[in-house]
């Protein structure tokens, strides 16, 4: 079964390195078309040509809200492409999923959905309408893990269900580097021992645990943050009242693609995720690619964390900052087992978590909703 077309419409690939799992979807046979959002919130797509896929911008109203967007003119062109599987890369219960549901079934055209939704919730109205249609009326779903997967069921869904990550990580791109003269320029020398965080700036993600442990740690222990929110300034102003602030750095989000580098510049990264009623650690994705490059990786036990980092680093109770302090002090004083960790980190990100692998796998999903 070769040359499936299928239409891809997805609001996350706006972000470049993602796009890794496109070619090697295509490199498998698939014809793909994709579509994105012309603008999402205040991004602008980093990647809008492809050899190898067409690539599809199209207005969306209520952009940058995450389950209430739709697109403009999105009937005419699945009548142009004429797919023979439509890819929403969008939770059941989004306003989008329905949109694109309500047209897949008119046109009789077999669909997919994606959920990374981890945790049972009852949804108000239109959302919980939205979802049971999906529900009803696509031809498989994707859940992202196996607990996503068990969240479906216990909503009563009887589609077939196949747990995928949603992206891999480019083992190409990801790698072990040398990155000394950036490092020097974001804390200023060569030779400190830099832990590190790349995310989301939001009380949620633990980031004050990372600040307390280092508080107790030695000065030549420096601490980078990657990303950008609201959180940030609560950050600033917490470093100051442990004294560490000429510890931290932040670094405003970089472009995708310059991920690389900045992860080379870490001696570890951590990700100290709390979980809370309506939310806990889907994947944490920034855990493979730091594993790829060889940097060894702390998390707390929240969600999905201690599955995708396995025996490849160190696990330690959420919100227990002794804890991640201890971690955080066994890799400081013994590079032997950071090296270690490293390795390990980078054979099991290419064991289970390339790009390639994902794309396989969602391939096997492509022909069996055709089959049926």
């Amino acid at each position: 079964m070769n040359n499936i077309k299928v239409l891809m419409i997805s609001k996350a690939l706006i972000v470049g390195a993602y796009h890794k799992k496109l070619e090697e979807l295509s490199a498998l046979g698939i014809q793909l078309e994709l579509v994105i959002p012309d603008k999402w919130g205040n991004r602008y797509p980093e990647i809008v040509s492809s050899p190898v896929y067409a690539i599809h911008k199209l207005p969306v109203i209520f952009s940058g809200k995450n389950h209430f967007h739709f697109y403009l003119h999105l009937d005419k062109l699945i009548d142009k492409i004429q797919p023979d599987v439509i890819h929403i890369d969008e939770e059941s219960f989004s306003f989008v999923t329905f949109q694109v549901l309500r047209i897949a079934n008119r046109k009789n055209i077999p669909s997919v959905f994606f959920n990374w939704q981890n945790i049972y919730k009852q949804f108000p109205f239109p959302f919980s309408f939205f979802e049971q249609y999906a529900l009803s009326h696509a031809s498989s779903g994707i859940a992202g893990t196996e607990e996503v997967k068990d969240v479906l069921f216990r909503k009563g869904c009887r589609l077939p269900l196949y747990v995928i990550p949603q992206f891999g990580v480019d083992t190409d791109v990801f790698f072990k580097q040398q990155q000394s003269e950036l490092k020097k320029k974001i804390i200023g020398n060569c030779n400190g021992f830099v832990i590190g965080y790349c995310g989301r700036f939001v009380e949620e993600k633990g980031i004050s645990d990372i600040l307390t442990a280092c508080s107790k740690l030695p000065s030549i222990v420096h601490i980078v943050l990657i990303g950008e929110g609201l959180f940030r300034s609560e950050l600033v102003r917490q470093s100051a009242l442990m004294g560490i602030e000429d510890r931290l750095h932040i670094v405003d989000s970089v472009l995708s693609t310059e991920m690389p580098r900045y992860l080379n510049i870490l001696d570890c990264l951590v990700l100290p995720s709390h979980t809370r009623p309506n939310w806990k650690e889907q994947f944490g994705r920034v855990l493979i690619e730091a594993m790829a490059c060889e940097v060894p990786v702390i998390g707390s036990n929240s969600g999905e964390i201690p599955n995708v980092i396995g025996h490849a680093g160190l696990i330690f109770p959420e919100g227990n900052t002794q804890a991640l302090r201890d971690c955080l002090q066994k890799l400081f004083e013994d590079k032997m087992i950071r090296m270690n960790l490293g390795r390990a980190g980078r054979i099991r990100a290419e064991k289970y978590f390339t790009q390639r692998k994902i794309a396989e796998d969602i391939v096997e999903v492509y022909k069996s909703v055709i089959r049926k």
